[in-house]
């Protein structure tokens, strides 16, 4: 989606005319709002084997927008509503429309590194790993682990 200024008089009077008048933005005179679409879906471990996580489109204004980054966790609240179609698309889509949500709360449930809280335990797993000679291949198991095997390729992803 892209904001296109009118560039050509749509009043009656110049149709009557046969006047194309050019119109030219006032950016002094117009409000330009912050708008950002977020594509959001659901969490890996709720995926069912072999399927494709859902998404959701997700319209922010105002103060929510930057809020939310590639890979935070989140909760949103808003209001579900469609899409309507424009031109041919809407006379061959019938009653079916696309569906977005307009966001009115973002909760974020990932916590920033200096907030996060370490306990002993915690340390000594970190020590066991450490100690145990097979961190590489720790990590590389870690990297998408829904999806099986080709550690090499996931060896490589650690080393860029």
């Amino acid at each position: 989606k892209q904001f296109t200024p009118m560039v050509e008089c749509p009043s009656e009077e110049c149709k009557n005319n046969n006047s194309k008048g050019q119109l030219f933005l006032s950016t002094r005179a117009s409000k330009f709002l912050p708008f950002q679409e977020v594509k959001i879906q659901e969490m890996a471990d709720q995926v069912p084997v072999g399927h494709i996580p859902r998404t959701l489109t997700v319209h922010c204004h105002g103060t929510l927008t930057r809020q939310i980054n590639p890979g935070d966790v989140i909760d949103v609240g808003g209001i579900f509503l469609p899409t309507p179609y424009t031109g041919f698309k809407a006379i061959r889509a019938g009653l079916l429309t696309d569906t977005y949500l307009e966001a009115q709360h973002v909760n974020q449930h990932k916590k920033a590194y200096e907030d996060l809280v370490f306990d002993a335990k915690t340390f000594r797993r970190i020590e066991q790993y450490k100690n145990s000679g097979h961190m590489y291949e720790y990590l590389s198991r870690s990297i998408a682990p829904e999806i099986y095997g080709h550690l090499d390729v996931k060896k490589a992803l650690l080393l860029l």
